[in-house]
């Protein structure tokens, strides 16, 4: 992917905003676009619809979002805290994707989520490398390779955070077991950055590969 530039409008962002992040795919598995209910609901088409007032071109609109997702986790910004959001999962079927927080022996999952979003979160969700799922038909983070080609995903999280000045050694527990955990509290912290993070439109600029969006 190179030389591209993708024009983020205020309905694109809406969109973004509605996303319902889930878990999917094989070990180690990622975050993924739920593929029943992308928007909330399960008239994918009618949400876009509702959003962009075009009936017509709501499949487009929809791919087109794999190359949104990751304009907005490299150029948003949102600050370290406690945030709280109504989780979407908890009246869907979980089907093909789970969720982190659902109770293995219930099946239940909560409808509100308070979770604490780090600098680490922070500094990781920029590198998820986001493609298409084509068997959901939703745009998701790749889940064998969630942070990019080239390392495990812990080596390539260790490496991401190891250039983060206030990203603090963590004593309580061993490195690759604080890797796993991180990784799977990328769910909720990916929903949150959606609802919250600023990010206005505008036109950005692709370059490289992995793939760097900046303002065009």
């Amino acid at each position: 992917m190179s030389d591209a530039v993708y024009d983020l409008t205020l309905e694109r962002i809406a969109l973004l905003r509605r996303m319902v992040v889930a878990w999917g795919g094989t070990e180690p598995g990622a975050p993924t676009i739920h593929p029943d209910a992308p928007y909330g609901s399960l008239d994918r088409d009618g949400d876009i619809a509702n959003v962009t007032g075009d009936d017509e071109g709501a499949a487009d609109e929809h791919r087109a979002l794999e190359k949104g997702l990751a304009v907005f986790v490299q150029n948003a910004q949102l600050k370290p805290g406690r945030y709280q959001y109504h989780n979407g999962l908890a009246k869907l079927e979980h089907g093909t994707v789970g969720d982190v927080f659902r109770d293995a022996q219930t099946g239940e999952t909560p409808e509100h989520i308070t979770f604490a979003v780090t600098a680490e979160h922070l500094a990781l969700i920029p590198h998820l490398a986001f493609d298409w799922d084509p068997a959901g038909d939703v745009p998701r983070v790749d889940p064998t390779q969630p942070y990019g080609v080239g390392d495990t995903y812990t080596a390539a999280m260790g490496r991401h955070l190891a250039a983060v000045p206030e990203v603090a050694a963590n004593d309580d527990e061993d490195a690759e077991r604080h890797w796993v955990r991180l990784h799977r509290e990328m769910q909720p912290a990916l929903q949150i950055f959606l609802r919250y993070a600023d990010l206005g439109p505008g036109d950005f600029q692709c370059a490289g590969s992995p793939a760097v969006w900046k303002p065009a």
